[in-house]
């Protein structure tokens, strides 16, 4: 977790390039992808065409019809509910009879089941066409990177542009600001001045650099770290490696090109640190302490702990992070209930990195397991996310004027919130995949 390695693309790259480049990819794998990747019963959709990459296109938009709306925010439930979508946004909703159902548009039958808002991965690393993919088909409309080693995740937020049915809407995060850049120094050269650094990237400038280069790229939020890796047996997750005036110097300069900043954190000084000096988000946050949640409810500070990263170190074949992850586990699950007694506000994350993406689902049954209710646990991956990524006005609801995101379930998640790992079927800006 929080990253894998990977080799660098070939050539030297500017965001022109990566922009360039993600149109010929949206292009390439839409002409070679057969198949929809989601099982389902295709009797239930009314399907007139498809596009290359086997997902139904827009033409007069698409109407869901019959189901049960459960709109996040409210909690309200409508029965027999029809969502019309219509150019990738919701024209309207509510219970039938009392939306019009326009002429010639897609008819997706619903009846028996559950209609949700698309869900949101707020910590996902995403480095492949392969992996965005898998994340849509899995429920996860939107999400925001974690980072990725050399500006993948850039071209992925372009590849959902022109071809949203193969890519979440995605928030990126670019490259990691750590005190080892690794082989990441080769993602920009204005990166590898850096590889010179005796100390790493620690020094005011060399931190203001990462975080400039990632801005020129095209990042739209700055991630970096206070703590070593739990996903690294031979690192220690409770040793700090960025102080205070290390983390305010990163947040400053994000702030100052209006960027937010995400913190990999363990320890509860590092926590602390992390949250005092500005930043936007904790992630993981296993031992974070009460006066940490006390200054994240005062600054509206997000808690995202990856619940499904920790509890898959403790399936590891590694011993050692097999038992990193069964200590951590519940610890983390009593610090996801003490956020949300407490008011911090929090978000659903996988940490899916490496190539394999797990279903954002898996953390909202978690988020339930850590004592939130129902509801609130649906939240983490619906309206609570969206504010995190400031998209409250655009995802998280099937409202008039959201995003026409939506996933359809095969049982009630107000009763059992692990239909949320296995969607039926998944829509993303109106096209039913």
């Amino acid at each position: 977790m929080c990253v894998e390695a990977l080799p660098p693309p070939s050539g030297k790259l500017t965001r022109r390039g990566i922009l360039a480049g993600a149109a010929a990819l949206a292009g390439t794998v839409a002409a070679a992808a057969a198949a929809p990747a989601v099982s389902a019963d295709r009797d239930t959709t009314s399907v007139p065409a498809r596009s290359a990459s086997g997902a139904t296109t827009r033409g007069a938009g698409l109407v869901i019809r019959g189901g049960t709306l459960l709109d996040p925010a409210t909690g309200e439930v409508t029965e027999n509910a029809v969502v019309v979508i219509r150019d990738g946004t919701v024209r309207a909703a509510g219970p039938r009879g009392s939306v019009a159902v326009p002429e010639g548009a897609q008819v997706l039958e619903a009846h028996g089941r559950w209609i949700l808002p698309g869900l949101v991965d707020a910590h996902i690393h995403l480095s492949t066409a392969a992996e965005a993919r898998t994340a849509v088909r899995q429920g996860a409309t939107s999400a925001r990177s974690g980072s990725t080693s050399f500006y993948q995740d850039i071209a992925v937020r372009e590849l959902a542009r022109h071809s949203p049915d193969l890519a979440p809407r995605l928030t990126a995060a670019g490259v990691f600001v750590t005190p080892d850049l690794g082989e990441t120094v080769l993602a920009d050269p204005d990166l590898t001045p850096l590889a010179r650094l005796k100390d790493g990237v620690r020094s005011a400038e060399a931190l203001r650099r990462v975080v400039e280069v990632n801005v020129a790229r095209g990042a739209d939020v700055i991630k970096t770290r206070v703590n070593e890796r739990a996903g690294l047996p031979e690192q220690d997750p409770l040793a700090q490696v960025y102080s205070h005036e290390q983390l305010s110097e990163i947040v400053t300069a994000a702030r100052r090109r209006g960027k937010g900043v995400l913190c990999h954190s363990y320890s509860e000084q590092g926590c602390h640190d992390a949250v005092t000096a500005g930043i936007r988000s904790l992630e993981h946050g296993a031992f974070v302490g009460e006066r940490t949640l006390a200054e994240m409810r005062r600054r509206g500070t997000y808690f995202t702990p990856t619940l499904t990263a920790i509890a898959g170190l403790a399936e590891s074949s590694d011993p050692v992070l097999a038992e990193r992850g069964r200590t951590y586990l519940p610890v983390l699950k009593r610090a996801v209930l003490a956020a949300h007694e407490s008011g911090v506000p929090l978000a659903a994350g996988t940490d899916s990195s490496g190539g394999t993406v797990r279903p954002i689902g898996r953390e909202v049954e978690l988020m339930r397991a850590a004592g939130l209710p129902a509801l609130d646990a649906i939240r983490t991956a619906t309206t609570g996310a969206a504010r995190l990524l400031g998209l409250e006005r655009t995802v998280g609801r099937l409202a008039r004027g959201f995003a026409g995101d939506a996933i359809l379930l095969d049982g009630d998640p107000l009763a059992d919130v692990a239909v949320l790992t296995r969607p039926v079927r998944v829509v993303r800006a109106g096209i039913a995949l």
